[in-house]
């Protein structure tokens, strides 16, 4: 059955990927990203559905929920996987850089799951799955903000699970070690999967049994 799923982050890297391998699978896809020829070019590589906009801004995460909505019918995936990092020693980090990273890691996730939850809940079905990182379960130097925000998406994650308990919809964290993107680029680590490898696990986990309601998945590549 053709599901209705929903990717922040899809212009490019593990996104655009990620919506790659659903449409292989042949579902709906609305992917969200900034404004940009990346997320255009997404578009009509993939025959997806783009929806341009700035997660940061509180008030643009319900309107593209609404958006993907009414392009895709009710959603039954959604895949936050919208993330920033800014590198800065703490003593460095202007509180601007610590509310983005926050703004987009962890409250536009809060905001879309909000949206979506609701119809979910009353058709009794539906997945949540929000892309962590191993920062979340670690600590890394001059990543406080990243790490703080992605430890509290897992955070997110148990707590929604517990919530939506036994009412059909299952809440997912995957938690990806080193991929080969944009943003690992200068970060000292060596690539240790492909953007490819992420979106099959982000794929297994829409469909996996509900016993897996509640996981953080560490993938380590």
């Amino acid at each position: 059955m053709s599901r209705a799923v929903l990717i922040t982050g899809g212009a490019r890297g593990i996104g655009r990927a990620a919506a790659a391998r659903f449409v292989a699978a042949g579902d709906r896809v609305a992917v969200v990203a900034r404004p940009s020829p990346a997320l255009d070019a997404t578009a009509r590589a993939l025959g997806v559905v783009a929806l341009a906009a700035d997660l940061a801004d509180a008030d643009a995460c319900a309107a593209v929920a609404a958006r993907a909505a009414e392009a895709l019918g009710p959603i039954d995936v959604l895949v936050n996987n919208a993330g920033v990092i800014h590198r800065q020693a703490l003593t460095e980090q202007p509180l601007a850089e610590w509310e983005d990273t926050f703004a987009i890691n962890l409250r536009a996730p809060f905001l879309l799951a909000q949206a979506v939850l609701p119809a979910m809940l009353e058709r009794g079905r539906g997945r949540i799955i929000n892309v962590a990182s191993i920062a979340g379960t670690l600590g890394t130097a001059r990543a406080v903000a990243y790490c703080a925000s992605k430890w509290g998406l897992i955070g997110f994650t148990k707590a929604l699970s517990e919530e939506v308990k036994g009412r059909g919809v299952i809440v997912t964290a995957l938690n990806p070690g080193s991929v080969d993107t944009r943003m690992l680029a200068g970060s000292g680590f060596e690539p240790d999967m492909t953007p490819e490898d992420v979106a099959d696990a982000l794929h297994y986990l829409s469909v996996a049994p509900a016993a897996i309601a509640g996981a953080a998945l560490d993938l380590f590549g």
